[in-house]
């Protein structure tokens, strides 16, 4: 075997990274390649986590009203459902990105569907409260699982122009998820009578959704970068050669030449590969900080206000005593629809504005927005509800807030991980930052309705604009500008 010259990474410090031709050249050409066909099928098919988060969180938050009499649930019970359901995509945040970097992505992306469908069937067929809170533990589990997987193999295979793009347009499924969801509870909900299952059928949506992905991953290739993170170069050539047909000739030779010399491009020894204290050295605290903090800021209010959607909007906008349950549920839901499609705008708008602007400057600003939205909602709340401007600021406050946070912290928190880290650790980089912004989610899910039932709704909103400026400060304390670059250049020296 002809073994070439190891030559450092430009910008690298000698004694740190380098990186052999032949892995320079397959990672190029995963770089430089304009879209294919095959760029967008590796998209769709890579969202199913984002999806199915959008999908969880507004079918619970439209069962919830239906299960408390259909269990005798008090408050705190159905606070701790959706809780559970945030707990378990910390788990599996954590368990699927250590899981991807040993394993690969393709297994897990197929593991973390086989379990969600399982357990959207156990939660539809639950015959008792305990055994619904394991089943939405479990869909927490296949939610978070994905998030990390999903997004390092879409970072890892998407050209270096279009990476920011298509990374936004993943984390805007999670708006077209409630939109969806909406449509799947209007239908249900529309024919429900009470004291009928109508919330088992919105649990067993979840199932059909989820089935597909399952079956068509199967046909996935693993990811090249992963391939050659390990020293499976000829792996890695083979999968290549399928997608650049043009290419099978000099990339069978650049297999020949790397053996199984592994493609390492990070500030990490070899040993730390793996580990999760490798986010917690020196070469990688800060970006951690910054991955994690906003983030878990984020979620606190984002996935409080998003589950308890229904619920705030019934709260500040009230309706006549004699409607029935399912009648308060049905209004409320088309309520949360409305808003909701600012969620799907401002995804829409983030496809163009985190490439063009960056990251960090879309994160700032997403931030301010937020804080603006629920101020102008804490606002409406000093007045009152007969007045004719309350109905509107209500809803302003709700469509700013969602407008900024998805066009801003929602797409750049999701991206960021995926390229503070080398490949190695990358997946467990991103779980870990999910991991952390679920353990916000699942103090915002869990406290967000005991603050509204002792405190009111105002101290609740004025909690979410504390949260959202937290989120703004942390931003920028631990900022880090690597616009423009590949994901092995976010790992030269002159960046922290």
């Amino acid at each position: 075997m002809t073994t070439a010259a190891v030559i450092p990474l430009p910008g690298t410090p000698v004694g740190q990274s380098r990186v052999h031709p032949s892995h320079a050249a397959m990672t190029q050409l995963l770089d430089t390649s304009p879209m294919h066909p095959f760029h967008y099928r590796l998209w769709a098919l890579s969202t199913g986590g984002t999806l199915l988060s959008g999908v969880s969180m507004f079918l619970l938050g439209a069962a919830l009203p239906l299960l408390a009499p259909a269990f005798d649930l008090k408050a705190y019970q159905l606070g701790l459902i959706g809780a559970l359901l945030m707990v378990g995509t910390v788990v599996g945040g954590m368990l699927g990105g250590h899981l991807a970097d040993r394993f690969g992505r393709k297994p897990i992306m197929l593991l973390d569907m086989l379990l969600l469908v399982a357990a959207a069937v156990g939660s539809a067929f639950a015959e008792h409260w305990d055994l619904l809170l394991v089943m939405q533990l479990l869909v927490g589990v296949g939610i978070g699982m994905d998030y990390p997987v999903g997004s390092s193999y879409l970072a890892e295979y998407m050209p270096q122009g279009r990476r920011g793009h298509m990374l936004a347009a993943s984390i805007s499924i999670q708006s077209a998820g409630m939109l969806v969801a909406g449509g799947f509870a209007l239908a249900l909900l529309a024919q429900a009578h009470s004291g009928d299952a109508t919330w088992r059928w919105l649990f067993a949506s979840e199932a059909l959704l989820a089935l597909p992905y399952l079956v068509i991953r199967l046909r996935l290739p693993e990811s090249v970068r992963w391939y050659i993170s390990r020293g499976r170069n000829a792996d890695a050539a083979r999968v290549l050669a399928k997608l650049f047909p043009e290419q099978a000739h000099a990339l069978q030779e650049h297999a020949q030449r790397l053996g199984s010399h592994i493609h390492n491009v990070s500030k990490l020894t070899t040993h730390q590969h793996g580990d999760l204290r490798a986010l917690f050295t020196r070469a990688y605290r800060r970006r951690t900080l910054l991955v994690t903090l906003p983030w878990f800021f984020m979620d606190i209010a984002t996935y409080g206000v998003g589950l308890f959607t229904v619920v705030l909007l019934a709260s500040l906008h009230p309706v006549a005593a004699t409607v029935s349950l399912i009648g308060h549920d049905l209004l409320a839901t088309r309520n949360s629809i409305q808003v909701d499609i600012f969620l799907l705008l401002g995804s829409l708008a983030s496809i163009w504005a985190v490439p063009r602007f960056g990251r960090i400057h879309m994160q700032l600003t997403g931030f301010v927005g937020m804080a603006l939205g629920m101020g102008l909602l804490v606002f409406s709340t000093l007045g009152h509800a007969s007045t004719p401007d309350y109905a509107l600021l209500i809803f302003l406050g709700f469509v700013l807030y969602n407008l900024f946070m998805t066009v801003g912290p929602n797409a750049t928190t999701f991206i960021l991980p995926t390229e503070m880290y080398p490949t190695q650790v990358r997946a467990t980089g991103a779980g870990f930052a999910a991991a952390s912004s679920k353990v916000g989610a699942t103090l915002g899910v869990f406290l967000l309705p005991v603050l509204k039932n002792s405190l009111g709704v105002t101290a609740t909103l004025a909690f979410i604009v504390l949260v959202s400026l937290l989120g703004l400060i942390s931003t920028w304390a631990f900022r880090v500008r690597g616009r423009g670059r590949t994901l092995e250049q976010h790992h030269r020296g002159d960046l922290p």
